[in-house]
C-alpha cells in the first residue's frame, strides 16, 4: 500500500514578540496533526496527539477528515490521558481555524465549545513558523517508519487496537528527550497529575445533519442508505452519526438506529421497516411490468401512506393484488371505499402544512342562535293570529 503524508495540524502559539515558542514549557499543551495513510477503498487519516512535555502519544485512525473526527480524536486522547491539557496547540487546520488575518483569529465554534467543555485554551501556531511544529512532525515520521511499515489489518477497529498497542509498547517506552534515564511513560507519570481533571461527561462529537426519505424508506449518509419507518417517508428528519452508530430522529423522537457502515453503496435495513408495507414492492413490480411508471406509482403510494396510514394501505394493496389491478389508482379507490364504509372520515395529514395547523377560529357568540330561535318563535305566533 502506498503511503503519502500531508501535514494539516492546528493552532497559534505564544507571545507574538517571541521568535520561538517552546511548547514543552506549557505542561499539557498538545500539538495535533493529521496523517494520510494509503490508497485503500477509503483513505485512512491518522490523528496524532502529543503531550509536549512528556511526548506521550495518542494515535487513532479515521476514514474521513471531517470536523467531527478531529474533535472525536481530541476527546479520545483526553480520555486516554485521564486529563485535559491547559493549552491546545494547533496549526490553522480548517477544523479549528475558520479565518485568520495576522493575529486576529476566528475559531470554529465547535472547537470553542470543546475547549470550554474541558477548560483548555486554543492557541494556533504562527503562520510560517515550522519550529513550532517540529515535535509533532517528528512524531508523524515516527508513526510512518515504526508503526505503518509492514502493517496488515482487516477492520478499522482492529487497526486502531494495533495502533494503541504500539503506542503503549513502543512509542511510550522510548527514551524521554528531557532525561535519557527516563522513558516517555515515566515522564508522563510526572505530567499526568498536572493535567486538568475531566468533566463528568465527555464532549458530544456526533455529526448532526438534516435528511429526508423522499421516495423510499431510506435516507442517504456517507455513501450508504439507512432505513426509516414508512411513516417517516417525506418528512424532514435529523440524522445523528457517531463513529459507531447512526440514529435518525423525527423531532425529538428516535425512530431508527443502525450500526454505522463504512462500506459504500450499501442498504442498511431494519427488517421491521421493510415489514411495515412489504406488499408495496410486489405491487410496484407488477405495475412496472404493465407499463406504469415506478416513480409515479411510488409517489402516489407515499401520498396514500401519509393520508391513511400503514395498516389501511397494506389491506388495500393486498386487495389490489388479489383483484389483479396493481396500480396506485386502484389502491386509492379501495382506500376510499374503506373510509366510506367506516364511521370515521379519512384522516387528513397536516404535518407538512404548519400554517394550517396554526389557524385559530374565533368562537361564535351563541346568543345569535338564541335570537334566531326567538325570531322563528315570534313568526310562528303571528301566523296563528
Amino acid at each position: 500500500m502506498v503511503f503519502w503524508a500531508r501535514q494539516v495540524i492546528d493552532n497559534v502559539g505564544g507571545d507574538p514578540a517571541d521568535n520561538t515558542v517552546r511548547n514543552d514549557e506549557v505542561v499539557g499543551s498538545i500539538p495535533t496533526s493529521y496523517l494520510f495513510l494509503g490508497q485503500a477503498r477509503r483513505r485512512l487519516s491518522g490523528f496524532v496527539a502529543l503531550l509536549s512535555y512528556s511526548r506521550d502519544m495518542y494515535l487513532e485512525f479515521f476514514f474521513e477528515q471531517v470536523l467531527e473526527n478531529f474533535l472525536c480524536g481530541l476527546v479520545h486522547a483526553f480520555e486516554h490521558w485521564k486529563g485535559a491539557p491547559r493549552v491546545l496547540v494547533e496549526d490553522n487546520l480548517r477544523s479549528a481555524v475558520l479565518e485568520r488575518r495576522g493575529t486576529q483569529i476566528v475559531f470554529h465554534p465547535r472547537l470553542l465549545e470543546l475547549c470550554a467543555h474541558y477548560h483548555c485554551i486554543p492557541r494556533p501556531c504562527q503562520v510560517r513558523a515550522p519550529q513550532q511544529k517540529g515535535r509533532v512532525e517528528r512524531a508523524i515520521r515516527f508513526v510512518r517508519d515504526s508503526f505503518w511499515a509492514g502493517r496488515s489489518f482487516i477492520t478499522l477497529e482492529e487497526f486502531n487496537r494495533q495502533a494503541w498497542q504500539w503506542c503503549e509498547q513502543v512509542a511510550n517506552r522510548r527514551r524521554w528527550p528531557g532525561d535519557d534515564r527516563l522513558t516517555v511513560a515515566e515522564a508522563f507519570a510526572q505530567e499526568q497529575p498536572r493535567l486538568l481533571p475531566l468533566p463528568a461527561h465527555p464532549f458530544n462529537t456526533e455529526r448532526i445533519l438534516p435528511v429526508r426519505a423522499h421516495k423510499t424508506i431510506y435516507v442517504r449518509f456517507d455513501l450508504n442508505d439507512y432505513s426509516v419507518p414508512p411513516q417517516a417517508v417525506g418528512r424532514p428528519l435529523t440524522l445523528v452519526a457517531s463513529d459507531q452508530r447512526v440514529r435518525i430522529l423525527d423531532g425529538t423522537q428516535e425512530i431508527a438506529r443502525h450500526v454505522r457502515s463504512y462500506d459504500r453503496r450499501q442498504e442498511i435495513l431494519d427488517p421491521a421497516h421493510a415489514q411495515a408495507v412489504p406488499e408495496s414492492e410486489a405491487l410496484l413490480d407488477a405495475a412496472f411490468a404493465r407499463g406504469e411508471s415506478a416513480a409515479q406509482q411510488t409517489l402516489q403510494l407515499l401520498k396514500l401512506l401519509d393520508l391513511y396510514g400503514v395498516e389501511a394501505l397494506r389491506r388495500a394493496i393486498r386487495q389490489a393484488l388479489e383483484r389483479d389491478t396493481p396500480r396506485s389508482s386502484s389502491v386509492a379507490f379501495l382506500l376510499r371505499q374503506q373510509a366510506a364504509s367506516s364511521s370515521t372520515p379519512p384522516p387528513v395529514d397536516l404535518s407538512r402544512h404548519p400554517a394550517a395547523q396554526a389557524i385559530d377560529l374565533a368562537p361564535h357568540d351563541l346568543e345569535t342562535y338564541d335570537e334566531l330561535a326567538h325570531h322563528d318563535h315570534d313568526k310562528n305566533d303571528n301566523s296563528h293570529e
